[in-house]
């Protein structure tokens, strides 16, 4: 696939219909017609193709498909599929995406896509003496596992390294934990890896006398790091009375928060979940996974932190990174099963499974600020209600030309209820000079930047 030089910069693309930006941005990823359709109610996946996926099918049930724009990473502009059923995630990111183009957009890396998978090693004797025969028939080991999968080889995949743990005193006794690392390239890689555990297990079990019970891959994939970082000028983050400076800091304080509290930690990093979950589910990759392992690796130290960090440049500017397991894949799975997910990974013009990591992570960090910046500064309700009051408006039947008069009234009376919107949309009559495309500006992410973590 080739990479063609897009412009995230879709200004306005909150006023257009959503037909109209969905061939605007097929325009600008020079998205096929296949690509394309797999974006539409008709196209998307069917219930045959379901079927398949799942046991018990009985029907499908649908998300919101959201572009986030003026995405730069590292120094490539990209436009970022968002599934999410939350209201100003997309907005949020792509404002912030937007500040961060000052600093020069996100700069991101990954490391090999290497997966650990886990045997679960009993009935030992002495551990130390296993652990010595494992390490000393370490390559046949690997071998072994190497010829489950020539395709991968080729590739350049395969096993990596073994390595031992022991647990001289887990409730069922002594137990060696043998981890094999693979690398999996493009794929999530659950399946290779399981795999090869299976070809390893009579092996292991031959060379130490024990007995091997189970053998799985683990979602804490602490060797399939993806990290993304921004910088952003101090006096980007003015706005209204808020000084840059007085922003910043107030970002960085909330952060600290987070950093030595567990309990808003949580929250802090379900908000960033909130952008990358969207990038996952958007890819057809396994977001329930990637949440285990992100949260498994904010709880690496023995206590549970912040998976971002936010700091002070000696210019002043605001600077923040992010690091965390990413294990996504643009092959196999439901990545080449569902028509909506082929389209994004086309839209995102990847070519390997480190760079859609590497992106996911930007718009992690992205979403991060977002929410801090809220917090901050007007408080993280304000933004977020216009958006509320919409659904709830859409809820009791308003029409579009109708939600977003009914949403601003209810936010103007501070009284977001489904019985007060039914009232005001009883009363509402259309007018001649009633504009559809104004009733589309709380989706503006130069305007609206506030965004929800809970």
């Amino acid at each position: 696939m080739d990479i063609k030089d897009i412009d995230s910069r879709l200004s306005g693309f909150y006023n257009l219909t959503p037909d109209m930006r969905r061939k605007l941005a097929a325009q600008h990823a020079s998205l096929s017609s296949e690509d394309l359709s797999g974006l539409t109610a008709q196209g998307s996946l069917s219930l045959e193709q379901a079927d398949l996926m799942i046991e018990n099918t009985i029907g499908l049930m649908a998300m919101p498909f959201g572009i986030a724009v003026y995405f730069r990473v590292n120094q490539r502009d990209v436009l970022v599929p968002m599934v999410i059923e939350e209201p100003s995630v997309v907005a949020g990111a792509s404002f912030m995406a937007k500040l961060a183009r000052k600093g020069g957009g996100f700069e991101a890396s990954s490391t090999e896509p290497v997966m650990i998978g886990q045997i679960q090693l009993l009935d030992l004797p002495d551990l130390q003496a296993a652990e010595n025969l494992l390490l000393e028939y370490k390559e046949r080991i690997l071998d072994q596992a190497n010829r489950c999968d020539s395709t991968l080889q080729r590739l350049g995949g395969g096993a990596r390294d073994l390595q031992i743990r022991r647990f001289p005193e887990s409730p069922v006794g002594p137990m060696l934990i043998v981890h094999l690392l693979y690398d999996v390239r493009d794929a999530m890689g659950a399946n290779s890896i399981n795999t090869a555990l299976e070809s390893i297990a009579p092996d292991i079990e031959a060379i130490t006398g024990g007995r091997v019970h189970l053998r799985i891959l683990s979602n804490l994939a602490d060797q399939r790091l993806a990290r993304a970082s921004c910088r952003i000028p101090v006096d980007t983050l003015a706005f209204n009375t808020y000084r840059g400076e007085q922003v910043r800091d107030g970002i960085i304080e909330a952060w600290a928060f987070a950093e030595v509290d567990s309990y808003r930690a949580a929250t802090h990093n379900k908000g960033i979940m909130n952008g990358i979950d969207a990038v996952v589910l958007a890819t057809g990759n396994d977001w329930r996974a990637v949440e285990a392992g992100a949260h498994a690796y904010a709880a690496r130290s023995g206590r549970y932190s912040s998976l971002s960090r936010w700091w002070k440049e000696e210019d002043g500017s605001l600077a923040g990174s992010l690091e965390l397991p990413l294990a996504l894949g643009i092959i196999g799975g439901a990545t080449r099963v569902n028509p909506a997910a082929k389209a994004a990974l086309a839209l995102l013009q990847v070519k390997t499974a480190r760079e859609l990591a590497e992106i996911t992570a930007a718009v992690g960090l992205a979403q991060n600020l977002a929410a801090l910046r809220a917090l901050a500064t007007e408080g993280i309700q304000r933004g977020h209600m216009s958006l509320h009051a919409r659904q709830i408006a859409v809820a009791v039947g308003a029409p579009a030309q109708a939600a977003a008069r009914i949403a601003s009234q209810m936010v103007a009376e501070q009284n977001l209820t489904p019985e007060r919107a039914q009232q005001l949309l009883e009363s509402w009559k259309p007018s001649a000079s009633e504009n559809p495309k104004n009733n589309r500006q709380e989706n503006n992410p130069s305007e609206n930047s506030q965004t929800l973590e809970k």
